[in-house]
């Protein structure tokens, strides 16, 4: 071979290999800053894992000093509260990961840092003996409350403070008992019922009715009817492919105004205003109240499942508008809906963690309300806020009414093609330190209002006590 072939072969290879090298140099780079702080997060990390052997794990608390989690001396993790608050803690094991805030606040919880992880083996020099505790939103009486209403059902409760996004409550069951997590690994993992499951932020359901205060948001804000409109319900609402929208166990309204059709929960009213608003402007609304987005950060939700609404025909426009066809929404999702009815059009960021304290009781970490986004105008907010306000007074959603207590609401009854109907509540309450927004779902439940409303008016007392 020629010594001018062999030359330009070797300046071929050592450039691939300058090129690979540099690659992985950037990949290391990469993992060191933008991906170092999720490395260090994850229970999974073994150099983390092997410091937990030499670290009291931090607690995890409720707003009010209830422990959710602590170390013993022996350094054993004990979840006082078990089931009742295992989707809020969550878990931490080193074979079988994390979940919850366990695995979320890792890195606060072993008292470190993504910058002091960095050094290496040079952190143990600067690493505190004890990590750091969590401080929660959780108010105690209401997660009591709510893990003990759906205690031997399937479903899934979320309560949170409408003007700040708080959670103040998050029950899903069936679950498991973090204390014994490792040991009935195997049977959770295969279990029908999906323990392991947090239904709040990853159960997707049908809303059903509940999705009706956001239909007539769209159509008065788009103009398409207003307050004074009488619609006619005799029972069905016939469509022109043939299909029809019926109202629940055949009952007719006759002539009801947007107020009374909420009330009683009129699929005739609501399918008809589906019709009207078209798959554009119903896109518009459900993009207004975030359905098509993520929250990010400690609170892993489940994006919603959304038809192509402008590719939809009458009946599933209309069946949309009545919260049924193929969309699928979580628990928290329509929890954050209900606060922007009662909190002037604007949703707050959910957050869990109110803030984290270090072994020597410094604040290191303190939450700030955000707003997330503006859904409608105040005005229009007042409307629906008062038309949810009847549902209780008078309407479908009575059994959720609290003596002294301004209660809205929405009931639901979601067809489900699986098993019996699913049973929705949402709605707001005035208390009297604060003003809180909740979505309730009980699986299989039938009646949202004879099922899922009584289990709203039980956190509510739980929390004026």
């Amino acid at each position: 071979m020629p010594d001018w072939k062999l030359k330009k072969q070797i300046l071929q290879a050592m450039s691939l290999l300058l090129v690979l090298c540099g690659v992985l140099g950037i990949y290391v780079i990469y993992l060191s800053t933008v991906k170092a702080e999720e490395a260090v997060e994850n229970p999974l990390n073994h150099r983390m894992a092997a410091a937990q052997d030499d670290i009291i794990r931090g607690s995890i608390k409720t707003a009010d000093g209830e422990i959710l989690a602590e170390t013993t001396p022996e350094g054993k993790r004990l979840y006082p509260w078990g089931e009742a608050a295992a989707v809020v803690t969550g878990y931490n094991g080193e074979k079988i990961g994390g979940a919850g805030l366990e695995a979320h606040r890792n890195i606060d919880l072993l008292g470190s840092s993504a910058d002091l992880n960095r050094l290496g083996p040079l952190a143990q020099l600067f690493q505190s003996p004890r990590g750091n505790d969590i401080e929660t939103t959780i108010d105690s009486r209401a997660q009591r409350a709510a893990y003990e209403a759906l205690e031997g059902s399937r479903g899934a409760v979320v309560v949170l403070d409408a003007r700040t996004g708080a959670i103040l409550a998050m029950a899903s069951t069936p679950t498991y008992d973090p204390n014994h997590i490792e040991e009935d690994w195997q049977g959770l993992k295969g279990a029908e019922e999906s323990p392991l499951l947090n239904r709040t932020v990853q159960g997707m359901y049908p809303p059903g009715s509940t999705i009706k205060p956001l239909v007539a948001e769209a159509a008065l804000g788009e103009g398409i009817t207003d307050e004074k409109e009488i619609f006619d319900c005799q029972g069905a609402l016939e469509l022109q492919d043939g299909s029809s929208i019926r109202e629940y166990h055949g009952e007719v309204h006759g002539r009801v105004n947007l107020e009374q059709a909420m009330a009683e929960s009129c699929n005739v009213t609501f399918g008809s205003l589906g019709l009207r608003l078209g798959g554009k402007k119903l896109h518009k609304a459900f993009e207004a109240f975030g359905f098509n987005q993520e929250l990010g950060g400690e609170i892993v939700m489940a994006k919603s499942h959304l038809p192509d609404f402008e590719k939809l025909g009458q009946g599933d426009l209309a069946q949309s508008a009545i919260g049924q066809a193929s969309l699928l929404v979580t628990p928290l999702h329509m929890a954050l809906m209900a606060s922007g009815f009662a909190n002037s059009g604007d949703i707050m960021k959910p957050y869990l963690v109110q803030k984290v304290i270090s072994p020597k009781g410094i604040v290191l970490e303190s939450a700030r309300p955000a707003k997330w986004r503006s859904a409608m105008d105040p005005s229009l907010a007042a409307v629906i806020d008062a038309y949810m306000e009847q549902v209780v007074k008078s309407g479908t959603g009575t059994a959720a009414s609290v003596k002294g207590v301004r209660v809205t609401g929405k009931t639901g009854t979601a067809e489900n093609s699986s098993g019996q109907d699913h049973a929705w509540f949402i709605g707001s309450a005035q208390l009297p330190k604060r003003k809180i927004a909740f979505a309730i779902i009980v699986e299989n439940g039938g009646s949202g209002g004879r099922t899922a409303a009584p289990i709203a008016r039980q956190i509510i007392q739980s929390m004026l006590s």
